[in-house]
């Protein structure tokens, strides 16, 4: 027997059929059969024997951990638009000359 999750046991594969059945009955028994449920029940097996995800500590629970005012900031630099990249690039290449001396002839405007 292999522990490759992709490559199932005989009891994985008699859970999924037996849940694609079920899932095909409740649905009012297409006329597809339940070879079209399979996907589905595969998925749910596989979510149920995973087991929690996360862990929540009781004494926790309910505690908002973020407020939602701070939505509104989520993006955007800070310091505002000064700090942003937006125009700060340079369009060309420096010549070879600007390359030479930088500080000179840079006040054009």
């Amino acid at each position: 027997m292999s522990d490759n999750p992709l490559d199932p046991s005989p009891a994985h594969h008699q859970a999924v059929t037996a849940r694609a059945e079920q899932l095909w009955k409740a649905d009012g028994s297409p006329a597809a059969g339940a070879a079209a449920y399979l996907e589905q029940a595969d998925a749910l097996i596989r979510m149920q024997s995973a087991g929690m995800t996360a862990q929540v500590d009781p004494a926790h629970a309910g505690t908002i951990v973020e407020e939602a005012s701070i939505q509104a900031n989520l993006g955007e630099f800070p310091g505002g638009s000064s700090v942003a990249d937006q125009g700060e690039w340079r369009e060309t290449p420096m010549t070879r000359e600007e390359l030479r001396h930088p500080n000179e002839g840079n006040d054009a405007s």
